[in-house]
């Protein structure tokens, strides 16, 4: 079972994975709804709301409503500068953990692949064998 601070660590890992996709996405794309936002991440549009509010009290997304426009698309949200140095920092640390589940992946194929039988694969010798 996994020590509460992994726990926390993971979840902190998590939160701070989408706040940075959140981000990365915002950047490209001012102008996406939250609904689409949400349906890119792969989160519920109520999900997508509590990041959005919070990264915008943190001070690193800002909110604009275009509603008066002619252009009519409602709300466009920009990083700040602050968010940008805050986004190039989540970078850096995402970037980190992904290749350090990518090494560890790697071992595991490499001591799986040491540990595991010479075994066609998907069979296909035994397939062919039971044909004939």
């Amino acid at each position: 079972m996994p020590k509460k601070n992994q726990v926390t660590s993971r979840q902190a890992n998590l939160q701070e994975d989408t706040y940075f996709r959140v981000m990365r996405l915002l950047e490209a794309n001012p102008d996406l709804t939250q609904r689409q936002l949400a349906d890119a991440l792969g989160v519920s549009v109520g999900g997508l709301n509590y990041c959005l509010k919070a990264l915008i009290q943190k001070g690193f997304v800002k909110v604009n409503n275009f509603r008066q426009s002619k252009n009519k698309f409602g709300y466009v949200y920009l990083l700040t500068p602050a968010g940008a140095g805050e986004k190039a920092r989540l970078t850096a640390r995402f970037l980190q953990r992904k290749m350090q589940e990518y090494e560890a992946t790697k071992a595991e194929i490499e001591a799986l692949t040491k540990d595991a039988p010479a075994a066609p694969v998907n069979g296909s010798s035994q397939a062919r064998e039971s044909k004939v």
